[in-house]
């Protein structure tokens, strides 16, 4: 197979990253990888191990240096590396701001000066906050949910007369409105990824993923995603804990499938015009319940019923679901792993070690 390019992947020997190194070989990318390995998202380094025809370059973004040697000689940079989840309280903000906001301005000044004029960046569908709803025969945004209502279980985000709104898909053209550090720090790396297309001439496709699960997840942490903490729980014996009553609508991508939409998002970046950045929600286009996820693993390993809590966390979205329709249209993309035989072949997929605490 002729090689394309040479493609950075910053965070690429994570579980995204991971998955995206592998399809770029595969497309016949030369692929070198820059990682911190952070304790906090890497259970150990022999975990975290690249393919052995990939150069891998230990390293923090923010690293001056290093990121210059990263990107030496480099056509495209995916970058995936991220402090993600909700977190644990507003403690964690610096830490969020410093990994994700102040490492993407760094990486883009790079970009500029080694003259590197393609990014693929990760984003994420909580830059849409609470997402869109219908009152009636409107469209509107749904105010935070009352922590009052919450501890009274009514879940559902309210219109100003008070009756239940109901949840409808968002495409990218909805304003966005992040309700945590980490939605926050998401947004502001677009907005930083686009003002560097604009200025240098880039190219900028950023991915808004949804609920990615897959193998070689990283095992539960306060920073981990809903499939993540369910296999762990099932993992030590134990019943998943589901948060409200279960009937949270999300949209689970398999992580073999945001791969190959990094991959078409590298050629939408090799064919738009000089100064263009775009957004792309990246989902499977098949909604379901963060209760309805925990049941289908619960089935495929004969564990008993997930418990449903009722618990909160505020700072949680009730329903986030998109549109992957542009995606679709403008890049020809399509997601290959149903529901249902995704979601149980997870859950017997090999997990990354538990990674460590801060």
């Amino acid at each position: 197979m002729s090689t394309i390019g040479r493609m950075l992947v910053t965070g690429g020997a994570g579980f995204i990253g991971g998955a995206i190194v592998g399809q770029a070989l595969a497309a016949g990318w030369q692929v070198r990888v820059l990682d911190s390995l952070r304790a906090d998202v890497h259970g150990s380094t022999a975990d975290a191990e690249t393919p052995s025809n990939v150069e891998t370059v230990i390293g923090d973004v923010r690293d001056r240096d290093v990121l210059d040697a990263a990107l030496r000689d480099v056509d495209l940079v995916c970058h995936q590396a991220a402090k993600v989840g909700l977190g644990v309280d507003i403690a964690d903000a610096p830490d969020y701001v410093a990994s994700n906001s102040l490492a993407t301005a760094v990486l883009l000044t790079a970009m500029r000066d080694a003259r590197i004029d393609r990014l693929v960046l990760a984003s994420s569908m909580v830059v849409y906050g609470e997402g869109l709803y219908r009152d009636g025969d409107r469209l509107v945004s749904a105010p935070p949910r009352a922590r009052v209502d919450l501890e009274r279980g009514l879940f559902e985000p309210r219109s100003a007369s008070g009756r239940p709104l109901q949840p409808e898909l968002i495409d990218e053209d909805r304003p966005c409105d992040p309700r945590n550090v980490y939605a926050a720090t998401k947004l502001e790396q677009e907005l930083l990824a686009r003002d560097w297309a604009r200025s240098t001439g880039g190219r900028a496709a950023m991915l808004r993923y949804h609920n990615v699960y897959g193998p070689h997840m990283p095992q539960g942490t306060p920073y981990a995603g809903v499939a993540a903490l369910f296999r762990t729980a099932l993992e030590r014996g134990q019943t998943p804990r589901v948060f409200e009553d279960g009937r949270q609508r999300r949209d689970f991508v398999h992580v073999s499938d945001v791969a190959s939409a990094n991959l078409a998002a590298a050629r939408w970046t090799d064919e738009q015009a000089a100064g263009t950045s775009r957004a792309f929600n990246v989902g499977s286009g098949d909604v379901h319940t963060i209760g309805e996820f925990a049941q289908v693993l619960c089935d495929a390993l004969g564990a008993p019923a997930p418990q449903i809590t009722g618990e909160f966390r505020m700072g949680d979205v009730r329903h986030i679901t998109a549109s992957s329709a542009r995606i679709r249209a403008e890049l020809d993309w399509r997601p290959q792993v149903p529901f249902d035989a995704g979601v149980r072949a997870f859950a017997t997929a090999p997990l990354r070690p538990a990674a460590v605490r801060g």
